[in-house]
């Protein structure tokens, strides 16, 4: 029995590896150029000097109706000029940051070589979770304030499914899920087979790009989320199978397993112990199985119908 069980750990670490180096490609030679600009310093670092300044190299910051005096006032409040210090105490350097960005940048490059890097500003939004992070072709807003660490006494009241991704290393998935978001097609099907699949191809272009950063995070589960999901992954299945949804066009499986949540609705006992998005990881999971079983290109896995690659995919949940 001790033997079985070694030889079951390392034909799972055997697995892993041969995924990681397969997506592990050399972007030692590709260059991106960006800069980084760190806003929330300049404004709140000053009472209004500098604002004409900051109003021309960051007009889309400052809305043209909006007068001076609001600005002002914002840079004197007490409460946003806390929330400023508690943001340096962790975010006094962003170089590591920044590191990681340049590396997901050359990773979107090597497979999308018309891609430009975008500029990065780090603001702050009073902690508006929804807008973590904005991105438009020519620069990135990052809100930082947002990713003081999931402990940090500012979200005491968040829920834990959100709170738990409110940490440093979720800054880059954040950015790479914006790009993605922004280059992906929409979806046509609007069976819940091909919504699975169509978030499994975002997902799983997070393995391309962020080849480093562990499952949980690129998912964003907490670490007793994601073993759950990874132990119960057939029990899922099989009550996709059994309750005939993957074919279904009904809006409500969205909520129950495709959008944020703290958990995913089956309606039994154990629901709370489940991640939400339960759904977004089982299309991940047939999209890695399509392309380990077949011998398409990038491109061609973004353009084929959902349904055709689950046909393709000889998908076997993990037991």
């Amino acid at each position: 029995m001790r033997n079985y069980f070694l030889f079951f750990f390392l034909l799972l670490f055997f697995n892993s590896c041969q995924k990681d180096a397969k997506n592990n490609i050399d972007t030692s030679i590709i260059e991106v150029d960006f800069m980084m600009y760190r806003f929330e310093q300049d404004f709140y670092e000053n009472n209004g000097e500098n604002l004409e300044v900051l109003k021309e190299d960051f007009p889309l910051l400052f809305p043209k109706n909006t007068p001076d005096s609001v600005w002002i006032s914002k840079i004197q409040d007490k409460d946003e000029q806390e929330l400023y210090k508690e943001t340096q105490k962790v975010y006094s350097s962003f170089s590591d940051i920044e590191t990681e960005l340049t590396s997901l940048f050359k990773h979107i490059t090597y497979y999308n070589p018309t891609f430009n890097a975008p500029d990065i500003i780090t603001v702050l939004s009073n902690i508006d979770y929804e807008y973590r992070v904005v991105f438009t072709d020519l620069l990135v807003l990052i809100s930082i304030d947002v990713y003081l660490g999931e402990n940090h006494p500012f979200y005491n009241e968040y829920p834990s499914y959100i709170k738990q991704n409110n940490n440093r290393e979720r800054i880059v998935v954040d950015v790479a899920n914006n790009i993605i978001e922004s280059k992906m097609k929409p979806l046509n099907n609007r069976s819940f087979l091909s919504k699975m699949i169509y978030e499994g191809k975002k997902l799983f272009l997070l393995d391309l790009y962020l080849p480093s950063k562990p499952d949980e995070i690129k998912i964003g589960y907490s670490k007793e989320k994601f073993n759950w999901a990874l132990a119960n992954e057939e029990q899922v299945w099989k009550y996709f199978i059994e309750n005939n949804l993957l074919y279904s066009t009904d809006t409500k499986l969205n909520k129950r397993f495709l959008e944020k949540a703290p958990f995913s609705k089956f309606y039994i006992s154990e629901d709370r112990m489940s991640p939400g998005r339960i759904g977004q990881r089982i299309g991940w999971q047939i999209v890695r199985s399509f392309m380990d079983n077949n011998d398409v290109s990038l491109q061609d896995l973004l353009s084929l119908d959902e349904e055709e690659i689950f046909k393709n995919s000889k998908y076997k949940p993990r037991k």
